[in-house]
């Protein structure tokens, strides 16, 4: 669903139209899922958390606006919002220790030369992307950095289904070529 669409949705979804509410599920429970899986890591809560956030969405959708946040930064917000206070609900405490056993502490901080290494891959990697036909860099950028099925950007794009993953599929064979050069 494209961010106009989704924000129509929205404003009808705030009118109390029940159907556009299911659209607006339909279209966005799953990254949302997603949002609050990252931030509580146990499906259970980030489920419970999912259920508020629409209850949320269902009594708040009338105070949406589009000229201040897109559609999804919205509903991320509300979502991400939502988690964090299950979390502090759930008393998520930072846990003490001695300050001699800090010796034993790893830093789970990249080192210098992994995040420098980092930075190569993907400098090359967005190189190679720009030599890529406009759309098909597009679709795979959209397929794999915002997880879009390809079933939903072939209608995006309107192509049929199979050519959107032939257009993939070759994409990402000039990408590989690219990379291992």
């Amino acid at each position: 669903m494209t961010r106009e669409a989704l924000a129509i949705e929205l404003g009808k979804t705030g009118q109390g139209d029940r159907a556009a509410f299911q659209r607006v599920y339909e279209a966005t429970s799953s990254k949302l899922l997603g949002v609050c899986l990252r931030i509580l890591g146990d499906r259970g809560l980030a489920e419970d958390v999912l259920q508020d956030t629409y209850l949320t969405v269902w009594r708040r959708a009338e105070t949406f606006d589009a000229t201040r946040a897109s559609p999804i930064t919205w509903l991320v917000t509300i979502a991400r919002n939502r988690a964090i206070d299950r979390l502090r609900a759930a008393g998520a405490r930072v846990q003490t220790r001695p300050v001699d056993d800090a010796f034993e502490v790893e830093d789970a901080a990249p080192l210098a030369s992994e995040q420098i290494e980092s930075a190569d891959e993907a400098r090359r990697l967005n190189g190679c992307l720009e030599e890529l036909d406009d759309k098909v860099g597009g679709a795979i950028r959209t397929a794999f950095f915002e997880g879009v099925t390809y079933d939903e950007l072939s209608r995006r794009q309107d192509v049929p289904l199979g050519t959107m993953k032939s257009w993939i599929r070759r994409g990402l064979l000039k990408l590989r070529a690219c990379l291992e050069q």
